[in-house]
């Protein structure tokens, strides 16, 4: 009950919550929740991004590889970012299997608190090999991190629609992404204003910190998860494992209309973004000659695109969610990034290249992640774990591990064939929205209703 002594804001947050009309408690954690994560993994990202930007190989890669590719006539330098994107396809495609095991032999109470563990105790190691000054400790975190945060990402989704049904989705994930967006502005704020004072090593402890605080909202959601899955599917998933092999995640990408379509989008939409990361990354290479100076610039670009972000999340996501469905969350991010290459195309300015970066970060964030995460509450638990793994993971990281090497050949072209290119994937990436939006008008309202079928 709200008292004359409440703060106006706390106020202002009840009567938002009460109108609406879900469980408060479950909205709360889920919001600390994914504001932890984020928080946790954008204090670490401005350090991996100014890992894969330096010019200094042997803070990056073992002794070894270098001496290999020196006998060779190689250059590490000039293929730092290929081989970096390379390593982490193949850590993804090998680790796949691993999580389908996980993920169907354990049930989630389980499986959670052990992959959420796993990440600390590796940010525990990393801190250790940063002290230490471990040769090969560079590529070794960049690939780590861009694991981690594909993983943990793609849980924390795929548990709210444990949490949530499709109706209170499409209510709340604006609210949840937009604390996830406030860590994501925090994250780089905490890196900028420690990393001079504490070092890179004990960034990483920081980190480690709010992964903590995660373990314990997914402890506190789980009634939640458990009463939710009980009434509406018949089965307490938290109690009992999932079952089915590991390769089902595979299975069901290929043999689905809805989870193809969104495996389409993914692997283009990654493609637009690979190609602008990829010129951000050279212009960070030839204007900013310290690890400290690109991680504060990585930390900029991190804040400009988070603060739009919110901006979109608060005041646009959940009315167009609500009043139109996910078309228009997925239509309007694909077409502004197509117009947006388009004049990359005819003037690759560097300022442009970093508008339609934040523009193309902002709405992927804000708008087609909260569509496309709202359409895995219709299907079934099979689908919301192990084929989203394979989506989130492998997917996204071919399309890196395309795009990375794409850009390599198109560089030698100049910037105007690398986005005269990328008009062409952006067009993919609009195809794979509507054949998205195609295949969900045909899903049920619940995912029983789907098994049934």
């Amino acid at each position: 009950m709200t008292t004359p002594s409440s703060p106006a804001s706390v106020r202002g947050l009840r009567s938002i919550v009460a109108r609406l009309g879900v469980d408060a408690p479950s909205l709360w954690w889920s919001l600390l929740y994914f504001f932890c994560l984020l928080t946790g993994y954008y204090v670490l990202r401005p350090v991996r991004d100014a890992m894969g930007a330096s010019g200094d190989v042997s803070a990056v890669f073992p002794p070894w590889l270098i001496n290999w590719a020196a006998a060779h006539g190689w250059t590490l330098a000039d293929y730092t970012l290929q081989i970096l994107f390379t390593c982490t396809f193949v850590c993804m495609v090998a680790l796949q299997p691993a999580y389908g095991a996980l993920v169907s032999r354990f049930p989630r109470r389980v499986f959670l608190p052990v992959l959420y563990g796993a990440f600390i105790a590796c940010l525990l190691f990393f801190h250790w090999a940063f002290e230490a000054g471990l040769a090969g400790r560079g590529a070794l975190f960049y690939v780590w991190v861009a694991v981690f945060n594909l993983f943990a990402v793609s849980v924390f989704w795929s548990y709210m629609a444990d949490v949530f049904s499709n109706a209170d989705a499409k209510k709340v994930y604006g609210y949840i992404g937009a604390g996830g967006t406030i860590g994501a502005l925090t994250g780089p704020g905490i890196t900028r204003l420690l990393v001079g004072q504490v070092g890179v090593a004990n960034l990483l402890l920081v980190s480690a910190g709010f992964l903590l605080v995660c373990l314990l909202c997914i402890v506190m959601l789980r009634s939640k998860a458990a009463a939710r899955e009980q009434a509406q599917e018949g089965v307490a998933s938290g109690d009992t494992a999932m079952g089915g092999s590991m390769w089902a995640g595979l299975r069901l990408v290929f043999s689905d209309p809805l989870l193809r379509g969104l495996a389409i989008l993914m692997f283009f939409g990654v493609g637009v973004g690979t190609l602008l990361y990829n010129e951000q990354a050279a212009i960070v290479k030839r204007y900013y000659t310290t690890p400290e100076e690109a991680t504060r610039f990585y930390a900029m670009i991190d804040w400009a695109v988070n603060g739009l972000t919110i901006v979109v999340q608060l005041l646009i996501t959940r009315w167009l969610l609500r009043g139109y469905g996910v078309a228009p969350l997925l239509m309007l991010p694909a077409v502004a990034i197509l117009i947006g290459f388009s004049v990359l195309a005819a003037s690759p300015l560097p300022m442009l290249v970093a508008v339609v970066q934040v523009i193309t970060r902002a709405s992927e964030f804000s708008l087609a992640k909260p569509a496309r995460e709202t359409l895995y509450t219709q299907v079934d638990r099979q689908a919301r774990y192990k084929a989203k793994a394979v989506i989130d993971t492998v997917v996204y990281r071919a399309g890196d591990l395309t795009f990375v090497w794409s850009h390599k050949f198109l560089a030698a072209f100049g910037s105007t064939a690398v986005f005269a290119t990328g008009m062409g994937v952006a067009a993919g990436m609009t195809c794979g929205a509507w054949l998205v939006i195609r295949a969900c008008r045909r899903l049920p309202a619940q995912p029983q209703a789907a098994q049934a079928a």
